[in-house]
């Protein structure tokens, strides 16, 4: 489990979105997206953008799969560096 403050002013929108559902979908395993109370699976778009996050909240990543370790080193990389620049 990891928290991350969502840098990008505009939030979570269309193209970081796709960008996160793709990385999501490279790894065996189960990648979860919380904010609050809600979850949701990083495996479509649309519920990346139900969630509705916005610039400076808080999300955090769940994972849990053979393969975690190394997808929660790429989502590091996606919420710090590549999420930024959207």
């Amino acid at each position: 489990m990891r928290d991350y403050t969502i840098l990008a002013p505009e939030g979570m929108h269309a193209r970081p979105a796709t960008a996160l559902v793709k990385l999501a979908r490279q790894f065996q395993a189960s990648i979860l997206l919380k904010k609050g109370m809600k979850e949701v699976k990083l495996n479509s778009l649309l519920n990346i953008l139900s969630m509705g996050v916005k610039g400076g909240e808080v999300v955090t990543v769940l994972l849990d799969g053979v393969d975690e370790g190394t997808a929660a080193d790429a989502l590091d990389a996606f919420f710090k560096e590549g999420l930024k620049d959207w």
